[in-house]
């Protein structure tokens, strides 16, 4: 083949199976949604505009429970986190349940990986010396690698150290070379050779190459996620001006949220600073703010060269995209950063939807409340395979056809955990046994309830006070809103509970099966 061979352009058919790509991006709050201008952040976004004007926006996406890997377990499992029960980052995902990649399988896909998963291993039948067992940022079952790409971020360390760079701190993996450069400056290497560059190079390399057979790749960046520092030109991209403060702390906050704020530091977050986020600065805050903006216009970047190499390929008409977050960040608001205690901040993340034969729906955003349990029975229907009997999710095409679904959800609900069995730091700090440091949400319209299991539960009438600013659980006047939050907590547990073998029950010696919608 020549130099200047064209990449094999595939014929578009309505019949041949689609090619699937879930990018998610670590971080990424939901008030940045690309498609609509936020006035209070703007940030460049053109496109993953586009792809929203060519497809259908979520506007009130959530998880279904945060950090990192009980927020991809929901994902890539259909299931809320009391049923996969992935409570923390490090906590296993149970062999047992079938995942997106897993099922995709079936219809004769190879998913491939290109970053990461953070998907802990089941240790049952692993010897005790298996480093694997030490080890959250594990690959979920049903995959396979095309580059892995964690916190270690070894390819990428060697890729910098070919051009290069100095690498003298590998064994910190990303920490150690965002660590070289001071606060307030650019990273020490060219945007061209960032973290997010490289694995966009890496799954563009996979595209020319592959042939007419569909794919299905799982593109997982981990900006934006901390450390909080880019290249130029990303660094320096957005006025810290141009944005706006973060939610203000409320005077009287819960006793979970009081620990975090004198608790989380900056040091985890922004190279060079180690005071706590609550105590720090004006200045210092819009300037993390605004690289964090610049963070999120760099994958936007990229994703526009990914959309560029699947049409140079003859792919782009055949390929689902999906885009999202695992979970959202804080990034001060109410004084905390991170993804943690109840907080819209941390459970409101983007969700874009391209589907290339659904067209009915294209431009479409989305008011209805959605949830990352829904992105499996989604790609499944769009391959042809049946969602798993215990799936919590439902499919979001009918949506794609420009349809509104009878009976869908009139609300979103999340948990997360916030136990620590290395340290046991928070169990010491309120006298509680792991298996009570948890908390479930539900939010509606309305209102968000949060039921802790040892701890105050919180009420929030978000009609009077969106900000979340007045823990209303004792008053009176309340008192209405309090209990419908423990009827829906209370009805959702019930409504999807284990459910593998329960739509099934064999009498007069014939089999009946529950077909009916979950």
């Amino acid at each position: 083949m020549s130099s200047n061979s064209q990449p094999a352009k595939f014929p578009r058919d309505e019949k041949k199976p689609l090619d699937i790509l879930l990018i998610t991006a670590d971080q990424w709050r939901g008030a940045v949604l690309p498609g609509a201008r936020n006035p209070d952040f703007p940030v460049p976004t053109p496109s993953l505009d586009q792809l929203a004007g060519e497809g259908v926006r979520f506007a009130r996406h959530y998880c279904q429970a945060y950090p990192c890997g009980p927020a991809r377990a929901g994902l890539i499992t259909g299931l809320y986190a009391h049923k996969h029960r992935v409570v923390q980052n490090g906590t296993p995902l149970d062999a047992r349940h079938p995942t997106v990649f897993t099922e995709a399988r079936r219809a004769g896909y190879r998913p491939t990986l290109f970053g990461y998963t953070d998907t802990m291993t089941d240790p049952r039948g692993r010897h005790a010396g298996d480093p694997a067992l030490g080890d959250y940022e594990g690959v979920a079952p049903g995959l396979e690698v095309g580059t892995f790409l964690g916190e270690h971020a070894g390819p990428w360390l060697a890729h910098l150290k070919r051009k290069g760079y100095a690498v003298p701190e590998p064994g910190r993996g990303r920490d150690g070379i965002f660590a070289a450069s001071r606060f307030g400056e650019p990273a020490v290497f060219a945007a061209e050779d960032s973290e997010t560059a490289f694995l966009a190079d890496r799954f563009i390399d996979f595209v020319s190459v592959h042939d007419e057979k569909p794919f299905f790749a799982h593109l997982s960046f981990i900006a934006p996620h901390p450390p909080f520092a880019a290249a130029a030109p990303w660094a320096g991209l957005i006025d810290p001006s141009d944005l706006a403060a973060p939610i203000p702390a409320a005077e009287k906050v819960h006793p979970l949220v009081e620990v975090y704020r004198q608790a989380v530091g900056l040091d985890h977050f922004v190279p060079g600073l180690s005071v706590l986020a609550a105590q720090a600065d004006a200045r210092t805050i819009a300037i993390i703010r605004a690289v964090y903006a610049g963070l999120m216009a760099e994958v936007d970047h990229h994703i526009g060269r990914i959309v560029a190499a699947l049409k140079a390929a003859g792919r782009y008409e055949r390929t689902l995209i999906v885009f999202t977050g695992d979970h959202g960040e804080q990034l001060f608001d109410h004084g905390l950063l991170g993804k943690l205690a109840f907080y819209d901040g941390s459970a409101h993340i983007p969700l874009i939807l391209r589907h290339p034969r659904l067209t009915q729906g294209h431009g479409r955003t989305v008011e209805a409340f959605t949830q990352s349990i829904d992105i499996l029975p989604t790609i499944l229907e769009a391959i042809g395979i049946e969602t798993p009997a215990n799936a919590d999710g439902n499919s979001l095409l009918p949506f794609c056809r420009g349809e509104t679904p009878a009976h869908w959800r009139d609300a979103a609900f999340w948990s997360t955990d916030f136990r620590d069995l290395a340290t046991r730091r928070l169990e010491t700090h309120f006298g509680l046994p792991s298996e009570r440091c948890g908390l479930q949400v539900v939010r509606t319209d309305q209102f968000k309830y949060v039921h802790f299991a040892g701890l105050a539960p919180v009420l929030f009438d978000l009609r009077e006070d969106p900000l979340e600013q007045v823990d209303r659980i004792d008053d009176p006047a309340a008192a209405g809103l309090r209990r419908e939050g423990l009827e829906r907590l209370l009805n959702q547990r019930l409504q999807h509970e284990e459910r593998t073998l329960t739509g099934y029950q064999g009498m007069g010696g014939r089999l009946y099966r529950d077909i009916g919608s979950r």
